[in-house]
């Protein structure tokens, strides 16, 4: 289940939804108005590096295009 940003129009609060089966958050946490939309982020993905230390990349600091592969070969990741 991803968890998605949102950013309410009336009073500009950003905030996280666990989607379940596809809902969107009806209102916003902070004053309650339905005028919320999705925000667009940049992903990232967690690997085992050498030696099985956890290496975390997101897309935005490596300028991978964000596939959604273990391995797409153009970026190496």
């Amino acid at each position: 289940m991803p968890i998605y940003e949102y950013r309410c129009a009336v009073c500009d609060h950003e905030f996280e939804y666990l989607v379940f089966g596809g809902s969107e958050p009806e209102t916003c946490p902070s004053c309650g108005d339905k005028r919320v939309s999705r925000l667009l982020s940049a992903c990232s993905h967690i690997t085992k590096g050498a030696g099985g230390h956890t290496v975390s990349r997101s897309a935005g600091a490596s300028g991978c295009g964000g596939c959604a592969s273990t391995n797409c070969g153009s970026c190496g990741h």
